[in-house]
């Protein structure tokens, strides 16, 4: 009933076609984003990122498709196997390469199985279960260890989990807008000792000479990049040890997804400091890149939290995703929410052993979420 095809680059599948699927809700997911990556070379063989783009054809019509990897490492992907792979590997099996169904180097929530909104519901999980054994047949047929869809949609998980997907419950931070009028209003949601904190951090910033820049769209110079380009090299560097993304990257999404970009940049006695990239998504902020040339208390905060939060709020954006982990945004008005991934073991053994840390580990992070929600909470009990 469904056909599908391989394609090893995206420009064989029409940009209208795959948005038919994508939607344009969430950049990440859209064409633009995903060709960015690959024109650039930030994705390929020489990357361990080697595009294997599936479709679904149904009547000669494409009503699905998915953006899968071949993946020759585990960098770039925020939901971590490395202790995985290297038990795998102790016990004599080879872990890499593997599939890996995600959007690179972008820890975002969203359809993995990205579907044309006009098949109908029930269509839907037939289209996610069908992918799934593709995607397991694909695992199997070039005797690769494993297939990972990551960040993907707590419906996608569940379905997967009914064709032998284990399904892993992680954690992000996310910001929620109440309907606020502004920042202010949003402060008083807060605790007292919150708020003040909140005031004590953002006055630091304010008598340091510090002038705080929001900029989208044509707004946004080649010098801007040319600066937070070197933010993003000086902050990747010292996480990593070297950038994912290159130059070029940067230069196609100021020219292919300039107006959903926003930029704040900080500036001190004229000369830019440090700078934080968010992408705008239709009812979401998403937190991407921030880095420094100085090491100022709380420009962090200030730059991916208190600005992104305050223009969420002047814009009428309901969330703010700052991206992963982070405890320390609790305190700043984010609160933990649960994220899903979707894994195919291949090797029975390895499968249960897998599945029983993911029970233990679920369990962790669904007390933890409860814990944080119940105790730690930086809002006011009503």
């Amino acid at each position: 009933m469904f056909k599908f095809k391989t394609h090893k680059n995206i420009v064989s599948i029409s940009k209208n076609k795959w948005e038919e699927c994508s939607g344009k809700d969430n950049p990440f997911l859209e064409y633009d984003f995903l060709w960015c990556l690959e024109e650039s070379g930030s994705v390929g063989q020489n990357k361990g990122w080697i595009p294997q783009y599936i479709s679904m054809e149904y009547n000669n019509n494409i009503i699905a498709v998915a953006p899968l990897y071949i993946k020759l490492h585990s960098q770039g992907e925020y939901v971590f196997d490395h202790n995985w792979a290297y038990s795998y590997e102790s016990a004599g099996g080879q872990y890499y390469p593997k599939l890996q169904v995600s959007i690179p180097f972008s820890p975002v929530t969203g359809n993995r199985i990205l579907i044309n909104n006009k098949c109908n519901q029930f269509k839907q999980k037939d289209i996610i279960r069908s992918f799934g054994k593709v995607i397991k047949d694909k695992t199997k047929t070039f005797n690769l260890s494993s297939a990972h869809i990551t960040f993907c949609t707590s419906n996608e998980a569940e379905t997967l989990s009914e064709i032998g997907f284990l399904h892993r419950i992680g954690e992000q931070f996310h910001w929620q807008n109440n309907n606020y009028l502004d920042f202010d209003q949003f402060l008083t949601s807060l605790s007292s000792r919150k708020r003040k904190s909140i005031n004590k951090e953002r006055e630091y910033i304010k008598n340091s000479n510090i002038k705080i820049l929001q900029k989208t769209g044509n707004e946004i110079s080649d010098s801007d990049w040319d600066h937070m380009f070197l933010f993003y090299q000086n902050t990747t560097d010292k996480k990593w040890g070297n950038a994912y993304l290159n130059r070029e990257f940067f230069d196609l999404i100021a020219k292919r997804i300039k107006d959903k970009i926003l930029l704040i940049l900080a500036k001190e006695n004229g000369n830019i400091i440090a700078g934080a990239l968010h992408i705008i998504g239709y009812n979401t902020l998403f937190g991407r890149y921030w880095g420094s040339l100085k090491n100022i208390k709380y420009l962090h905060f200030e730059l991916c939290y208190y600005q992104a939060i305050d223009w969420a709020i002047r814009n009428k954006i309901k969330y703010v995703e700052g991206g992963a982990q982070g405890f320390h945004k609790v305190q700043r008005g984010y609160l933990p929410v649960q994220i899903h991934s979707s894994h195919f073991i291949k090797n029975a053994d390895f499968k249960e052993a897998v599945n029983k840390f993911l029970i233990e580990e679920s369990s962790i992070i669904n007390r933890d979420i409860k814990l944080i929600k119940k105790s730690h909470s930086p809002y006011r009990n009503k």
